[in-house]
């Protein structure tokens, strides 16, 4: 398998192949993620409604993805927090009788799943996908799995990558393989 090109977001820094092509002075992960967007020009309105794992992830495979045609790409992430980071909004929704108001929008993102169905949709993937939750990056687990979906003739290329937000902490590490 080959990697072919990477794309590390963190520190308020987007890297594609070891060079930084965007860097904000913004601290706070949303406002980095919206001056990303802008200053990028990716125009996907369902992007200011993902929480933040999703537009995380979002963020990083569209430095590689670009506008190719993507429909025999796979997926494969992982992180270790899961969607703990909404999950918490969620319950803090949940939590006061008096302001007791369950967002349904909140609550569609309670899964880490998520943020690949939507890298899906706007791509047209129609391959494999798999999020795993593991406790620490594990490239050799990554890889070993992105080397059987490309040897079924699933798919021609599998973005893999380690998509890990909670809070304030956040990092994605993603990058495309082929055979």
């Amino acid at each position: 398998m080959k990697k072919t090109n990477t794309c590390t977001l963190e520190h308020s820094k987007i890297t594609v192949d070891g060079e930084i092509i965007f860097e904000s002075q913004n601290h706070t992960f949303l406002e980095f993620a919206k001056d990303a967007y802008k200053t990028m020009e990716l125009n996907y309105p369902k992007f200011h409604k993902m929480d933040n794992l999703s537009k995380l992830a979002f963020l990083a495979t569209e430095m590689l993805l670009k506008d190719e045609d993507h429909s025999r790409t796979a997926l494969v992430f992982a992180n270790k927090s899961s969607s703990l980071d909404t999950d918490f909004k969620y319950q803090e929704s949940i939590n006061s009788q008096e302001n007791y108001f369950p967002s349904p929008a909140v609550f569609v993102y309670t899964l880490p799943n998520i943020c690949v169905g939507e890298i899906s949709i706007k791509h047209k993937m129609q391959t494999e996908n798999a999020f795993f939750v593991l406790d620490e990056f594990d490239e050799k687990f990554l890889n070993d799995y992105s080397e059987q979906i490309l040897h079924s003739g699933k798919a021609d290329k599998v973005l893999c990558g380690w998509v890990e937000l909670y809070q304030e902490n956040y990092k994605a590490f993603v990058y495309l393989l082929t055979l």
